[in-house]
């Protein structure tokens, strides 16, 4: 887990969110709040595989939408694999 640095000086393990970016303008504001709660946070790209996230050890993960509809042909998907990993996932404006 990453490490955060606290005012004090003292160090503690967190948490890590994973915020995956199908290409919205709001994946950075998704993860600034993320940390504004003193979570770590990490934007990812939606084409990292199933495997790829396991590697990061997410604690959850966040869908952060798209300009695409799920629905129309061609629009950005995600390793079928990541729902197996067992990481609570929040789907915002993505139809997750």
């Amino acid at each position: 887990m990453p490490v955060i640095r606290t005012s004090g000086g003292s160090a503690h393990a967190t948490e890590r969110i994973l915020v995956v970016d199908f290409g919205a303008q709001y994946a950075q504001l998704i993860a600034r709040r993320v940390r504004e709660a003193n979570v770590y946070s990490e934007i990812v790209s939606h084409e990292l595989t199933a495997e790829e996230f396991a590697a990061k050890a997410p604690s959850g993960i966040i869908f952060s939408g798209g300009p695409t509809s799920v629905l129309v042909d061609g629009a950005p998907r995600i390793d079928p694999g990541i729902y197996e990993l067992g990481v609570p996932i929040l789907g915002i404006c993505y139809g997750a």
